[in-house]
């Protein structure tokens, strides 16, 4: 129980000092500036993972204790970093939701951060519930772990095939919730996510814009959750490598926003990462997957995405280039 206080107490000291300092007045969230905090948090993730060797070598607290899954500090440092690029690499797809939810209610970029954040801080909350309720449900009924394979690799198939481009904020059903409780005002002001509206207090078009956000979010933890818990089964671990990930979300989003669609085989990296855990969830009575070959197994895929999106965005950009400009260039080379 100490764990878990520390480790939040923690985590509202890195977001007060976020909010509260570093990000206090809105503005426009640059490249450098998004690359700089994507890489403090990883840092700060890394970090833990040392952190977690230790705690879980020395059994601190008890942790790394529970009867029949033991761990030592290698292997839970092991499931932390493989569940922590799970998720960072699963977030890849709700950066894409995000981008178009902006896009669409035309956020200006300097309001987008505020979004983000409580948008996140939300998360945190909804992530902790499911996973204390995912936890308990795989400790008392042994057979919820094949349910949770077959979704995920339900999942795998339908992100193979299913578009997010479609975006209908009005049939959201948290949306429609809101709207039948609230009044909405059609005018924006500022960076306030409540105004005034005849002497009444209003939602802004920018609460609408969060309600979205943490909607699409709540659907991407549907698949990234069980997909951890294919990793480990340990909550601690779960929770923290899920929160250390989606607190780099913010940064991640400014950084990769304007670039993910030269990213374009990423997507079915993400598919064989879901159609993995999936399988390693419906063998985790029969067989174990050490989890050093699964973290070596999803940074491959992973890098192979990448890479592939490389290689394939310079043959765009070489089909363009006029025959004409090939000339000049091999003028110019001479």
């Amino acid at each position: 129980m100490f764990i878990w206080a520390g480790f939040l107490a923690m985590i509202t000291a890195f977001l007060a000092l976020d909010l509260g300092v570093f990000h206090r007045r809105a503005h426009v969230v640059g490249i450098r500036e998004a690359f700089l905090w994507t890489t403090v948090w990883v840092i700060l993730a890394m970090g833990f993972t040392v952190a977690v060797y230790f705690m879980y070598g020395h059994h601190w607290l008890g942790l790394g204790l529970e009867v029949g899954h033991e761990l030592s500090g290698r292997q839970a440092a092991e499931q932390f970093l493989t569940g922590y690029i799970i998720e960072k690499s699963l977030s890849l797809d709700n950066i894409f939701v995000i981008a178009l939810i902006f896009s669409y209610f035309g956020i200006p970029a300097a309001f987008q951060h505020r979004v983000l954040f409580w948008g996140i801080l939300g998360a945190v909350a909804m992530r902790g519930a499911m996973i204390v309720a995912g936890a308990a449900l795989l400790r008392r009924f042994d057979w919820v772990a094949y349910i949770l394979g077959l979704f995920l690799l339900a999942t795998a198939v339908k992100m193979l095939i299913v578009r997010h481009d479609n975006l209908e904020p009005e049939k959201n059903p948290l949306v429609r919730l809101a709207r039948r409780f609230l009044p909405f005002s059609e005018n924006p002001d500022g960076d306030r996510f409540f105004t005034r509206l005849d002497g009444k207090r209003a939602a802004t078009p920018l609460f609408l814009v969060l309600l979205l956000v943490e909607s699409a979010d709540v659907l991407f933890a549907v698949d990234s959750v069980p997909a951890i818990f294919a990793i480990t089964r340990d909550p601690f671990l779960v929770f923290t490598s899920n929160v250390f990930a989606i607190l780099g979300l913010r940064s991640l989003y400014f950084a990769l926003a304007g670039a993910m669609s030269r990213f374009r085989y990423l997507k079915m990296s993400l598919v064989f990462v879901l159609a993995f855990v999936g399988i390693k969830m419906l063998l985790s009575h029969h067989h174990q997957v050490p989890a050093i070959v699964s973290l070596l197994f999803i940074i491959g895929i992973l890098a192979v995405g990448i890479v592939a999106s490389v290689v394939g965005a310079k043959r765009d950009t070489a089909r363009l280039v006029s025959p004409l400009e090939k000339i000049e260039r091999s003028k110019m080379r001479r």
